[in-house]
């Protein structure tokens, strides 16, 4: 009865699996000190009610196809297009938006899907990037010169590569994952922004279809995410990314 009344997240408690390619800063190297932001919320949450969180990097494809059999809890970084058939919280644990990136030496902006014609462009595979008219293109020509799809666990690495060595003309990709990939690889100075599509989408951690217990996982992400922004636990994990809460970016940005 004690058990039942008093800690029954602990007597129910278990291991959620994550799974996602290597996003940082969402999420990192497992074995690394800077997992990733959005792992460690999770850990921080889900360890409060007695959950372990076996945490690996995979592909963005396989990742949700194991996630949708039920082989893997969750997946990490979602939009709710990339698997809107998964368990989402109601609190998102991150905004994010699409932007193009070109050569410093490079005179191309993006100005509309037309303007598209005129660069390949280079995607991962499995990733919504609008849910509308760029995700439309991508769909359109994935399997000619004008859009080339990268797989793997360092797919964007990769991408960067193509990119330097002229292989493809532009890259669609988040500004702060793009931005912490080029400071890693010590190209901040050959790569530019070349302009924006859509506005900011909130990321999710979302949760198998198959699992009954994801009803669970995401509530208490969602009751603990507003938790740790009250108790000061979210601004110490983002001040270890240098990183802003994006509820108060979003308040803002709308100010201005």
């Amino acid at each position: 009865m004690l058990c039942m009344v008093s800690i029954n997240s602990l007597c129910h408690a278990d291991t959620i699996s994550l799974r996602a390619d290597e996003w940082y800063p969402v999420n990192g190297d497992p074995q690394s000190e800077y997992r990733g932001y959005m792992i460690d919320i999770a850990t921080k949450i889900w360890e409060s009610h007695g959950h372990d969180v076996d945490y690996q990097i995979m592909p963005w494809e396989r990742a949700i196809e194991e996630t949708r059999t039920g082989e893997v809890n969750c997946i990490v970084g979602a939009y709710i297009e990339d698997a809107p058939d998964f368990v989402f919280p109601t609190a998102a644990l991150g905004m994010d938006e699409s932007h193009f990136f070109i050569l410093s030496k490079s005179d191309w902006k993006f100005h509309g899907i037309k303007s598209l014609k005129q660069v390949r462009l280079g995607v991962i595979g499995g990733y919504a990037y609008d849910n509308g008219p760029l995700d439309d293109y991508i769909e359109k020509y994935e399997n000619s010169s004008r859009v080339q799809i990268m797989k793997g666990n360092n797919a964007l690495e990769q991408n960067i590569k193509k990119l330097i060595s002229g292989r493809i003309d532009s890259i669609v990709e988040s500004p702060m994952v793009m931005k912490a990939k080029l400071k890693q690889m010590g190209l901040h100075l050959d790569i530019q922004n070349a302009g924006t599509i859509g506005e900011p989408t909130p990321l999710y951690i979302a949760c198998s279809p198959r699992n009954p217990n994801s009803k669970t996982y995401v509530e208490q992400l969602s009751a603990g995410i507003e938790e740790l922004r009250m108790n000061g636990g979210l601004r110490k994990i983002l001040n270890h990314y240098d990183m802003d809460d994006w509820v108060t970016s979003i308040v803002i940005n709308n100010r201005k």
